[in-house]
């Protein structure tokens, strides 16, 4: 179930729109416009080009433009639409193509601001672009929900404290039955944790964070059996859940997280034949609402 509905929610939103752009110019209308490592703000800043400047598009992201950028590693650079306006190329002499500047521009300015500007990049706060106003979008607090594979379901909430270390509350409820003992289980867990983000993978398509995390599980759980005797007992307890993930966003759902989790809890087990520890998977999707 966890793979099929991964499918789905990958099927309706990894679908950007990529439009080449092999005969556009970008050409800077702001008084300075920051160029990007990646589509994103979450990426550092390789350079800046001033006013005027005129950049050669390889490829029209919607919200960003993928330009040539010579003083990138691989020559390549992301400048946001709103810093410009993308028109069809003219003619550019070969001298033009090589330097991507315009008189308005000299060469060694944006040579010199480039390095700079890469070592100010902020690191301690991840933002994205809304693709229809061009504001940046912070994931710093965000809302949902988790389906699991043992028949739990919950609400989940996250906040991001900086680039790498985040806390993660959920809420779930499971309910087990077992071919040994008679009856059924309702377990339900209050479960806060640390996550801790091993990386950012920024492409023109999706922004992928793993993370690996660990937490407390506070539980209730009540047997219920029907026959022959209507037995109802409860117990309260916790325990522990480690578990590791990876954080999805897609370029066209910039404010929606999609997160698969595969983690182990260890509870108690009050009623013999019935097991609430061991592995299991989720899948969880957080709304940024900051």
């Amino acid at each position: 179930m966890i793979r099929r509905a991964a499918a789905v929610v990958f099927a309706l939103t990894f679908t950007p729109a990529l439009v080449s752009a092999q005969d556009t110019v970008f050409t800077v209308t702001a008084p300075s416009a920051d160029v990007y490592k990646g589509p994103t703000t979450v990426t550092p800043v390789i350079g800046r080009a001033a006013r005027g400047t005129v950049l050669p598009v390889s490829r029209d992201l919607g919200s960003w433009a993928k330009v040539a950028w010579p003083e990138a590693p691989d020559g390549v650079g992301y400048v946001h639409v709103t810093m410009g306006r993308l028109t069809p190329s003219k003619p550019i002499s070969p001298s033009a193509n090589a330097s991507v500047r315009t008189p308005a521009d000299p060469g060694p300015a944006i040579a010199a601001t480039a390095a700079p500007a890469a070592r100010r990049a902020p690191r301690d706060q991840v933002a994205v672009i809304d693709q229809s106003t061009g504001a940046p979008i912070s994931h710093i607090f965000g809302v949902g929900g988790r389906v699991g594979s043992a028949r739990s379901v919950g609400a989940t909430a996250r906040v991001w404290r900086n680039d790498r270390v985040g806390i993660q509350f959920s809420f779930t409820r499971d309910a087990m039955t077992s071919a040994g003992a008679a009856g059924r289980v309702t377990s339900m867990q209050l479960e806060p944790g640390v996550v801790y983000a091993l990386f950012d993978h920024v492409s023109d398509y999706v922004w992928i964070r793993p993370y690996v995390g660990s937490g407390l599980s506070f539980h209730h759980q009540s047997l219920k059996v029907s026959s022959p005797d209507l037995v109802q007992s409860a117990d309260n307890g916790f325990g522990f859940r480690v578990f590791a993930g990876s954080e999805l966003t897609f370029a066209s759902v910039q404010r929606f997280g999609l997160s698969v989790e595969f983690g182990y809890r260890r509870l108690p087990t009050p009623f013999p034949g019935f097991d609430a520890q061991g592995p299991a998977a989720s899948l969880a999707g957080h709304w940024y609402v900051k």
